[in-house]
C-alpha cells in the first residue's frame, strides 16, 4: 500500500503496517521530502528525532485511526471475528440474509455463514414507485425496468416475480437478516421491506446490519466492497428489528410512494431516530426533484458540472467522477447512470452530446457539453421547457411542460413550478 493509498476493503495486515512505519523512518532519517510531508501532516515539528513509535502513529492515522494501539486493537477484533464466524455465525437459526443485490454473497459463505441469501434489488431510487398494493406495484416496476434496460415484459416480471413472491415465505425462517448501507438505493429498499414486515408480521426473528462507515475505509460506498472478514465483524453488531422501525419503514414508504413532497419533507426534519440514515437517504432522494433555477435534478446538475469542468470526457470517467467526488451520498450503479443520461443525450435540443463514437462500449464514448448544456447549468435556459421526457421520484411525476415539483436551491424547499 502506497503512502496515500485508502484501503477499500476493510482488512488490514498488521505486519504490513508495521512494516510501513520501519520503512517511513528510515525515509525520515535519509531526509526525504515526501516522508517528512507526511508525517507533518499528522504531528507538529519537534527537534528531537523521531522514533518507531511516531511513524506507527503516523501510519494508523493515515489508516483512518487516532493512534497505533487503535488500529492494532481493530486488527485484532477482525481477527477473531474471522476465526469465530464458522462457529458462532447464523448456525443457530435457520436464517435468510437479505440484501438489495448479489455482492456480498460469495463472501458470506467464504466468511463461513450458512444461511439462504435472498437478493431484493428493485432500485426503487429511479422510475415511478407508486402507492399501489404489492401486486400493481410489482406490474408497474417491472414495465418501467423492460423500456430503462432494454428487457422483455415476460424477462423483467419474471426476475422481479422471484424476489417479491419470496417474501411472501418468509415464515419458513427463524431469523431474518437485513444487509443494508446508508445510500438511497439501499434505504429505499429496505423501507419497502420493512413496510413489508410490518404488514406481514413474520413468526422470525428479524435484525438488521445497517452500515454507513468502516474504520479505516476512507471511502465508503457500500457493504459490498468489504472483505469476508468485515461481514463476519459486522454480524455482532446487528440491531434487533424493533417496532419503531418497522413502523419507520411504513411511514418512509408511504412517503416516497406519494405524489406530492410533504410527508417526506416531514420525515427528514424529525432526523429519524429510529435509524438516522434513513433520513439523510431520503433527504438525497427528495434532492432528485428537479431545482426551480434548472429543471435538473441533483445526478443531472452534478453530472453536467463534471462534464464542464474536466470534458469532453468517456462516459466511465464521469461515472467515476461523481462517485468518487462530486456525490454526496453514492447510490448510482454503472447502468442506471447511463439510463439516466438518455433523456439529457436524445433531447431535441440535447445538454450533452457524444463527441467520440468510435468506441463499441457506452464507458469508452466520450461526452462533451453542448451550449444548450451551458445555458440549463447557467439558469439561462430551464430543462423542463425544452425537454419531452418524463421521469419520476418516487411517487412523484415529473413531465416536461407540466407543473411539477421542484426544490428552491436557496431554500431546499419544495415548490410548485408551472413552466
Amino acid at each position: 500500500m502506497s503512502a496515500h493509498q485508502s484501503i477499500n476493503h476493510g482488512r488490514f495486515n498488521l505486519e504490513q503496517q508495521r512494516k510501513r512505519a520501519k520503512e517511513l523512518l528510515k525515509a525520515i532519517r535519509n531526509h526525504e521530502p515526501s516522508a517528512i510531508d507526511r508525517v507533518l501532516q499528522h504531528l507538529p515539528p519537534r527537534p528531537q528525532a523521531l522514533k518507531l513509535s511516531d511513524t506507527q502513529l503516523v501510519v494508523a492515522r493515515e489508516c483512518g485511526f487516532a493512534s497505533w494501539p487503535k488500529l492494532k486493537a481493530h486488527i485484532d477484533t477482525l481477527d477473531f471475528a474471522s476465526r469465530h464466524a464458522g462457529l458462532h455465525g447464523d448456525q443457530d437459526a435457520h436464517t435468510l440474509h437479505i440484501r438489495c443485490g448479489s455482492d456480498i454473497r460469495h463472501s458470506l459463505t467464504v466468511a463461513g455463514f450458512q444461511g439462504d441469501f435472498l437478493e431484493f434489488s428493485d432500485p426503487f431510487c429511479i422510475g415511478p414507485v407508486p402507492a399501489d398494493d404489492n401486486q400493481r406495484l410489482l406490474h408497474t416496476r417491472a414495465e418501467f425496468l423492460a423500456g430503462a434496460f432494454d428487457m422483455s415484459l415476460a424477462d423483467s416480471l419474471a426476475r422481479l416475480s422471484q424476489s417479491y413472491s419470496a417474501l411472501d415465505r418468509l415464515d419458513d425462517y427463524e431469523r431474518l437478516v437485513l444487509w443494508f448501507e446508508h445510500d438511497s438505493y439501499d434505504q429505499l429498499i429496505l423501507a419497502y421491506l420493512l413496510h413489508r414486515l410490518h404488514q406481514q408480521r413474520p413468526k422470525a426473528h428479524i435484525e438488521l446490519i445497517a452500515v454507513e462507515s468502516i474504520p479505516g475505509v476512507e471511502r465508503f460506498i457500500g457493504i459490498g466492497q468489504l472483505a469476508p472478514d468485515l461481514l463476519a465483524w459486522l454480524w455482532p453488531q446487528r440491531q434487533r428489528v424493533n417496532e419503531q422501525l418497522l413502523q419507520l419503514g411504513s411511514q418512509a414508504w408511504a412517503a416516497i410512494t406519494a405524489d406530492r413532497p410533504d410527508a417526506l419533507v416531514a420525515l427528514i426534519g424529525t432526523g429519524t431516530p429510529a435509524l438516522p440514515m434513513m433520513a439523510r437517504a431520503l433527504d438525497r432522494h427528495l434532492r432528485e426533484l428537479p431545482a426551480c433555477e434548472t429543471g435538473l435534478g441533483l445526478s443531472e446538475t452534478l453530472t453536467l458540472e463534471i462534464v464542464r469542468d474536466h470534458g469532453p470526457l468517456p462516459v466511465g470517467k464521469v461515472f467515476s467522477h461523481l462517485m468518487r467526488t462530486r456525490e454526496p451520498l453514492p447510490y448510482l450503479g454503472d447502468l442506471m447512470f447511463w439510463w439516466m443520461l438518455q433523456p439529457l443525450l436524445t433531447a431535441a435540443d440535447p445538454l450533452l452530446e457524444i463527441v467520440a463514437e468510435q468506441a463499441a462500449q457506452w464507458p469508452q464514448r466520450e461526452l462533451a457539453l453542448t451550449r444548450t448544456g451551458q445555458a440549463v447549468l447557467a439558469g439561462d435556459r430551464h430543462w423542463l421547457r425544452i425537454s419531452h421526457t418524463q421521469r419520476w421520484v418516487g411517487g412523484m411525476r415529473i413531465v416536461a411542460d407540466q407543473p411539477a415539483w421542484c426544490l428552491k436551491q436557496t431554500s431546499d424547499i419544495p415548490v410548485r413550478f408551472v413552466p
